[in-house]
Order: structure tokens, then sequence, then C-alpha cells
């Protein structure tokens, strides 16, 4: 049974496995760190669709479909599919979810989805009500900019605290089962927190106080330091959010996390000063692609021993800044461990 030990933190002591999982994504996203490491590269963002809502609905489907084949399992075998994007009504995963005929449960955590689903799944896997579960989100450029700030026709000017939305889709399969596998063993459902960010252009700022109070809360009830994990995997800050992090854990927890930390928005796409993302990559998809991609696969080799997997969200809707709101933010995180001997 799972264990609440401090706080926020619980223990699992029938660890879930992550035993298949897949990442797919557009051209830009195999250009650099997950160069030949995703199941399928789409070179057109469009997906041969009519609109860039079923292009995200369909990339979260191929990522799907890829992970079940990996893991050599029918749709049909699987008791729950849990899932959530950045579109209004989840809808990318919703309509993703309606080919796939999977029991769904449909989540919002913008893009901390990656940790959410992983979560609850590793939760539901320990109490026996699942036996088999997938956890799956995606993003869109197009489209997340078509929702939140304005479409691209439009041509408006990208401020340097901007990240570019990643056009990709990350899946895993989890059951319970033998231990060859990368396993979930502790989580940490992250609380909201909000420092006073209006500006939908500076995600990075607006989530780095989650990721810093989940962080610490994981480390203050568990009694570990970040000399503890091999990498502590924040996603998806980029440049401004990963500076404002380590500040704000010195400032208000006295960590410190030195080399060990990483953010997905920091890896995805190289950041040489001369590209169009800016401050680095953002949306579900980025943190999902890099764990899947190219985090997993080192796990299951004995690559790294622990990664603290910490996926990180802007709740903001498509109408909330407009009407004077802040961006607040949430981050979950999952400890996921190699079963290889270091």
């Amino acid at each position: 049974m799972a264990e609440r030990i401090g706080l926020d933190t619980i223990t699992l002591h029938s660890p879930p496995q992550i035993v298949a999982w897949a990442a797919v994504g557009g051209a830009q996203e195999a250009a650099g760190l997950l160069k030949g490491k995703l199941s399928r590269v789409f070179d057109d963002e469009s997906l041969g669709q009519d609109s860039w809502e079923k292009a995200e609905a369909l990339l979260q489907q191929t990522a799907a479909q890829s992970a079940l084949s990996k893991a050599g399992l029918d749709a049909k075998e699987l008791d729950l599919h849990l899932a959530g994007d950045l579109l209004g009504q989840c809808s990318a995963s919703m309509f993703s979810s309606r080919i796939l005929g999977i029991p769904f449960a449909g989540l919002y955590g913008a893009c901390s989805t990656m940790g959410l689903s992983l979560a609850l799944a590793a939760v539901a896997l320990e109490s026996g009500a699942v036996r088999n579960a997938l956890a799956s989100t995606s993003s869109h450029f197009c489209a997340a900019e078509k929702q939140f700030r304005q479409p691209l026709e439009y041509g408006g000017q990208r401020p340097p605290s901007a990240q570019w939305t990643a056009t990709a889709a990350g899946a895993c399969v989890l059951r319970r089962g033998d231990e060859k596998y990368p396993v979930i063993t502790t989580l940490c459902f992250g609380r909201v927190a909000d420092l006073g960010v209006k500006d939908a252009n500076n995600m990075g700022a607006a989530m780095a106080p989650a990721a810093a109070n989940t962080i610490g809360s994981f480390m203050r009830d568990t009694r570990s330091s970040p000399a503890d994990y091999d990498i502590i995997l924040t996603g998806d800050l980029g440049g401004i959010g990963s500076t404002l992090l380590h500040s704000l854990l010195l400032r208000d927890w006295g960590i410190s996390l030195g080399e060990k930390h990483m953010d997905c928005g920091n890896m995805l796409y190289p950041v040489d000063g001369e590209n169009e993302v800016n401050a680095g990559a953002s949306g579900c998809g980025c943190s999902a692609a890099v764990l899947c991609g190219h985090i997993l696969p080192q796990l299951e080799r004995g690559e790294l021993g622990k990664v603290l997997f910490v996926a990180t969200g802007a709740l903001l809707s498509g109408v909330s800044p407009l009407q004077g709101e802040t961006i607040p933010s949430i981050a979950h995180a999952v400890l996921i461990e190699s079963t290889k001997k270091q």
C-alpha cells in the first residue's frame, strides 16, 4: 500500500513499472537532443490534417499507439488512459482517446501533465484497481500560439522571455510486474503557487515558484538532498525560469541544486542565441518527449539510477490574462529509479 511521508509526499511499496514509452515530434524537435530517439518524426506540422488541433490529436495518438506496440499490448488490454494537453477541454487527448477506445480520465495540469499523469497512474496501480495504464500528453506550437497568444498570421514579435511550444507528444505504459523496467517509487503532488506574473510570454518565471516548492517539499519529506539523485529534471522552465528556480530554492529552502539540475526547456532545442526559441522550449510535449526519448532509455540501461522528474505547468486559460489575472503555477514530482544495478 502507498504511504504518506511528511506533509506532501507519497511512497509506493509496490512500485509500478514503466514498461514502454514513446516520443514523437516535428522536424525541429528531431534536430537536437532527440535526434534519432523519436519513434516518429513529422516533417509537416499539419500532420496532413486541416487544423492545428486535429494535428495535435494525431500527434498524441501516434505516441500512445507506439508505446502500446512496444509494450506488446492492445488498447483493449488497458484499464485506464490518463492524459491531458493545453487545448480547451483537453481536446487533443479526448479525440486521441476516442480512437484508442480506452477508459479515459482527462487531466489539466498544463505543462505539468506528464508528471501528473504518471503520478496518478502510479497511485491507481498501487491500489490494485488498475492493472495496465497509459499516461500521455502532447502540445503543438501552432495550436498553443493560436489559443494563448496570437495566431501565427498576426506576425507578432516574440520577446526574449518567450519560449517555443514543442510540437511533440510522449506516452508511457505502466503496470505492476517484474523488475527489469524503471519504476516509480515516490511522488509528490504539488501545491498551486503564484509569483504574480501576468505576462503570457514569461512562463518560466511564472512556473519557477511551483518547482521550488515541490522540490523543497519532496526533499524535506524524504530527508534527501540533491546529492541523492543523478538528475533533478524540471520541465519546462527554460533559461529564465531555471535561474529563478535556483535562487528561490536557495533563499526559501537552503537547497543548492548545483549541477544536478537539468531542465527540459533548456535541453530540447539547441540554445545558440541565433534561433527562434528565445528562452527555450515549453509545452506539455517538451518534458514528455525529453523524458520518453532521452531519460527513460538511460534508466532502462542503468546509465542513470535515480531521476527526480518535476514537471511544471502554468495554469492560465485563454482568457484569464486578458481579465488581469496572474498566472498561477503547479509542479508535480515523480521519482523514477532504475532496476539495474549501478
